[in-house]
């Protein structure tokens, strides 16, 4: 896959990808959202891919959406208004789609965030699995301050990522949130000295998750979001459903195993996911 945002790197089972345009503060081009989720679907897809780190490049993490997105979207302004925009409302769900990819990978997926975190870059890692952040990264609901409600995700998932009051300020206000209050508040897991050790950081943590057994954190992922979004009556029923099919001897069999031993674990990747459909 020939990229144009991203540069890709996969080493012992973790894939590293990273935002590469910082001389344009890694805006979100109309490229970037047709090559994330295909980049994290055909990591996720793979199988020997058991952890994807995203971080980024430059000064900032990223500014945004790039306004480019609706000029070159084809939308047209002529026809008939209900018509234009009921089609307008796909190309923002289509939008919406470029991030729940990363809910939908099979695999843990991190986020490194160093300087600013801007409109659309919040959505993007309000959809991974964690967040880590250098000291001086800082997030911005930034639509609000152009005159906009951010439709991308944001809204959806970041009160349940920290106090909804803390949410609805950061949304309402437009202010930004420093690394250290959004540590404070849950945003994030951890804050890094400097992109550097940020980076190197988060790499080692989805190292450490690349030697679980990846149908194990599969499960538990599909697990997480489901029971984030239904009752807990509702998710006890998915994980007992999970369980059903997915609980298997071999790689509790292999913990034990290692143990005894006193050696690393070392479990089958998941197969491949279908392809061709």
């Amino acid at each position: 896959m020939e990229l144009t945002c991203f540069d890709v790197a996969v080493e012992d089972k973790v894939a590293h990808v990273q935002l590469n345009r910082p001389d344009a503060l890694n805006t979100m081009i109309p490229a970037f959202w047709s090559e994330l989720p295909q980049l994290v679907t055909e990591l996720s897809d793979r199988g020997d891919v058991r952890a994807i780190v995203i971080s980024s490049t430059g000064k900032h993490f990223s500014a945004g959406m790039d306004l480019s997105v609706f000029t070159s979207s084809g939308l047209s302004m002529d026809g008939e208004q209900g018509r234009r925009n009921a089609t307008f409302m796909l190309l923002v769900k289509r939008l919406q789609e470029s991030f729940t990819a990363l809910e939908r990978a099979r695999v843990p997926v991190l986020a490194a965030v160093q300087g600013g975190c801007i409109g659309g870059a919040v959505d993007m890692v309000c959809a991974a699995d964690m967040r880590y952040a250098s000291a001086d990264a800082y997030f911005t609901v930034h639509e609000t301050n152009i005159g906009m409600t951010a439709d991308v995700g944001t809204l959806q998932r970041l009160p349940k990522l920290i106090p909804d009051g803390v949410a609805r300020e950061l949304v309402y206000t437009g202010r930004r949130m420093s690394a250290a209050r959004a540590a404070e508040v849950g945003l994030v897991n951890e804050v890094f000295d400097d992109h550097e050790a940020l980076v190197a950081g988060v790499l080692d943590i989805a190292a450490e998750i690349a030697q679980k057994s990846p149908l194990t954190i599969w499960g538990a992922k599909e697990a997480l979001v489901y029971a984030r979004d239904h009752a807990v009556p509702d998710a006890l029923h998915q994980i007992s459903l999970w369980q059903t099919g997915a609980f298997q001897p071999a790689d509790m069999m292999e913990s034990f195993a290692a143990k005894a031993e006193k050696r690393a674990a070392v479990y089958e990747d998941l197969p491949p996911a279908p392809s061709g459909i």
